[in-house]
């Protein structure tokens, strides 16, 4: 078997010291291939069959690292339009509980419904404001702007004890935190940041009993025969997660499919050692010049108040980070280095 470092050599080659993982990953070689392929093959009018089979490849793939059955992942495009469909299946009134300033994708759908009672509270707040009246809390395992990481284990405890159902984006953690997504009732993880797919790729795990969502964006694509639902109504949704899948994209769902195959190979607990060892040693450095980072112990995503604006000097020397609201955000993944961040320290040491 290959080794972490060399499986890693033979699949990336950035030309940046690219420390954004947070904003978008990098594609490893195996998935670029295969895109040239599946464009090919689209070209030379051949049948797309290859695709649509990616398509299953990779919600099996995806459903391992989510240790759950495959029958519980419905395959889309976004969060926001996973969010959007569980938005729609709550009744009117209903208190959803957010943690404050979480990514627009998670919350946004339960605030434009205009009939739901949005409640936001901070991160370290939400498992205590889980309240009998509250029906759903929705938040990210990791914050997209600062990395810190939700009490999950907590967070479910109070749903259980109150009766609220649970929905977790792993957006920001899926890849190197361990997902255990059949604790919650509904979870959801955009392909393309720490899974290293391209963009158009989201995949959201349902109940068994599909836990009381209404389909309201199936088209064919969510028969149980997709082939024989093109016309007229579909007359038998998919008895798997798959009634709720939202016309993957094909082209994304073929890169997708080998980018999930390397981190399987890899192991999730290997490439969130790596990933840790980084973050720390970043947050090492930043202590040795009077930085403190905004505290999220065990996160590969680290923010800095008030270093934002070093983002466009940091560009200028090849080294790609986020201006998050001022902070400045570094995310360590699968195929960067030691060297990557003492190169960002050396900088911002000027």
């Amino acid at each position: 078997m290959e080794s972490f470092e060399s499986l890693i050599r033979a699949e990336f080659a950035p030309q940046t010291t690219f420390l954004n993982t947070a904003s978008s990953g990098l594609l490893p070689a195996r998935s670029v291939t295969a895109l040239h392929e599946a464009v090919a093959l689209r070209a030379a009018g051949r049948p797309l069959d290859p695709l649509h089979a990616d398509v299953e490849l990779a919600r099996a793939s995806f459903a391992r690292l989510a240790a759950v059955p495959v029958t519980r992942v419905a395959a889309g495009f976004s969060v926001a339009v996973h969010s959007g469909v569980i938005a729609a299946s709550l009744p009117a009134g209903a208190e959803v509980l957010t943690a404050e300033g979480d990514f627009s994708s998670v919350v946004n759908p339960f605030h434009v419904r205009g009939d739901l009672k949005v409640r936001a509270v901070p991160l370290e707040r939400l498992t205590e404001s889980v309240r009998p009246q509250t029906a759903l809390v929705a938040v990210s395992a990791a914050q997209s702007a600062d990395g810190r990481i939700a009490d999950l284990p907590a967070l479910r405890a109070a749903a259980t004890a109150h009766g609220a159902r649970t929905y977790v984006d792993f957006s920001q953690a899926a890849g190197w935190l361990p997902m255990d997504a059949g604790a919650f009732d509904f979870t959801v993880s955009a392909g393309y940041k720490w899974l290293l797919g391209p963009h158009g790729t989201a995949l959201l795990v349902v109940p068994e009993d599909f836990g009381a969502l209404t389909p309201v964006l199936a088209g064919w694509v969510a028969g149980e025969n997709p082939w024989d639902s093109c016309y007229g109504p579909v007359t038998e949704l998919a008895r798997s997660a798959r009634r709720f899948d939202a016309a993957p994209a094909l082209f994304s769902y073929t890169g997708l499919r080998h980018s999930l195959a390397l981190i399987e190979e890899l192991g999730v607990a290997a490439v969130r050692a790596h990933d840790l060892a980084l973050a720390d040693r970043f947050r090492a450095g930043l202590a040795g010049l009077g930085h403190a980072p905004v505290p999220a112990p065990g996160s590969a995503i680290v923010s800095v108040p008030g270093l934002g604006h070093r983002r466009e000097e940091l560009a200028r020397a090849g080294i790609e980070v986020s201006d998050r609201a001022g902070h400045l955000r570094a995310s360590f993944h699968l195929y960067n280095t030691p060297a990557d961040v003492d190169r960002l320290l050396d900088v911002l040491a000027g």
